[in-house]
């Protein structure tokens, strides 16, 4: 049985002029996803993370509902666990209506069931065009 090593994915967030809002490491364990999967991945990810501390500033690609924009990201006005699939929903309804575009190895993906290569040095861009709010 030959295991796969995971690979690290750098995604950042960026501004339609180019500047880095933030940057966080993926971890993935196939080299081919499709970019619906690239999406659940990250939130669910940023989800855990955030619903883990519960405290401090929400990091993600999506605004949580009750939360207030910040510097960095978004503070919750209650502090509250973040409902990952809510926060799914609304990051690829934000997808579809064209709120933000991304590229992967330099390339704008087109649909949610385009497969991309996530292997090793792999990147993904997140170029938000719009404020989203989710759950």
């Amino acid at each position: 049985m030959i295991l796969k090593s995971m690979a690290t994915l750098t995604i950042q967030d960026e501004t339609a002029t180019g500047g880095v809002l933030h940057r966080i490491e993926l971890e993935v364990q196939q080299e081919m996803l499709t970019v619906r999967e690239l999406i659940a991945q990250r939130v669910h990810q940023e989800v855990a993370a955030y619903n883990n501390r519960q405290s401090g500033i929400f990091h993600g690609l999506v605004q949580p509902t009750d939360s207030e924009r910040v510097l960095n990201g978004f503070r919750m006005r209650q502090p509250k666990p973040i409902d990952a699939e809510q926060q799914l929903y609304k990051a690829l309804e934000g997808f579809r209506q064209n709120g933000y575009f991304v590229l992967v190895n330099d390339r704008q993906v087109e649909t949610l069931d385009e497969e991309v290569w996530l292997g090793a040095g792999a990147t993904a861009s997140f170029i938000k065009l719009t404020p989203l709010v989710g759950g």
